[in-house]
C-alpha cells in the first residue's frame, strides 16, 4: 500500500463528516471492500461532495439508454485524453469489472480508435471526445454518426453530459493531486479465484 497522501488538500476522518456523508462513504465502503480515496478526497467540503455525487450518480447509475460499461468507457477514454491518472485508474478498474474484459480500460485510455470496441462504441467515444476537448466545435453534423448508430437523443445527451461532467472531475483530481488506490489496480484483470 502507498503511503504517499491521497490529496494535496485537507483529508477529514471519518468521524468528523457529517452523517449523511460518513453514511454514504460506509456503505461504499461496505461494497467495494474499501473507501474510493475520491469519497475521502471530495469529504473536505460538504456540499459540494454532496452536489459532485449527486450528479454522478444521476449520470452513471441509470438502468436505461447506455450501458453501464458504455459508461465507463466515456469516462475511461475523456479521462486519458485529460491526463487524469485517478480516474483512468479508478474509472479503468470498474470498466475491466462492467464490461467483463480485462484489456478493454487500458486499449481505451491509451487510443480507443484500436481498442477492441464495436462501431458503436466508437461513434460513441469520437463524440464524447469532441465533447471533453473541443466542445465549442460540436455542430448538428456530430449527431449524424451516433443517429445512424441507433443512439437516440437521451443517449447523446448522456454521451455528453459524462464527457462534460468527468472534464470537470479529472481537473479536480489533478488539483488536489488525487491518488488511485492501489486496490484499483488488479480489479478485473483476472478472472476471480
Amino acid at each position: 500500500m502507498s503511503d504517499l497522501p491521497i490529496s494535496r488538500f485537507p483529508v477529514p476522518e471519518l468521524k468528523d463528516l457529517p452523517e449523511d456523508i460518513r453514511a454514504k462513504i460506509l456503505a461504499v465502503q461496505q461494497k467495494a471492500g474499501f473507501v474510493p480515496n475520491v469519497f475521502l478526497t471530495l469529504a473536505h467540503r460538504p456540499d459540494e461532495f454532496r452536489a459532485f455525487f449527486a450528479y454522478h450518480d444521476a449520470l452513471m447509475e441509470k438502468d436505461q439508454g447506455l450501458t453501464k460499461a458504455e459508461r465507463e468507457m466515456i469516462v475511461v477514454a475523456t479521462s486519458g485524453a485529460n491526463n487524469c491518472l485517478y480516474c483512468v485508474v479508478a474509472h479503468g478498474a470498474i470498466l475491466r469489472i462492467r464490461a467483463k474484459n480485462p484489456r478493454v480500460a487500458d486499449q481505451v485510455a491509451t487510443n480507443y480508435r484500436k481498442a477492441e470496441i464495436t462501431p458503436r462504441q466508437r461513434a460513441m467515444l469520437d463524440f464524447a471526445m469532441k465533447v471533453a476537448l473541443d466542445s465549442g466545435a460540436v455542430d448538428e453534423a456530430d449527431f449524424a454518426p451516433l443517429r445512424e448508430q441507433g443512439f437516440s437523443d437521451d443517449d447523446i445527451w448522456d454521451i455528453g453530459a459524462i464527457a462534460g461532467f468527468f472534464a470537470m472531475s479529472n481537473r479536480l483530481a489533478n488539483l488536489s493531486s488525487m491518488r488511485p488506490n492501489d486496490e484499483f489496480y488488479l480489479m478485473g484483470r483476472l478472472p476471480k479465484a
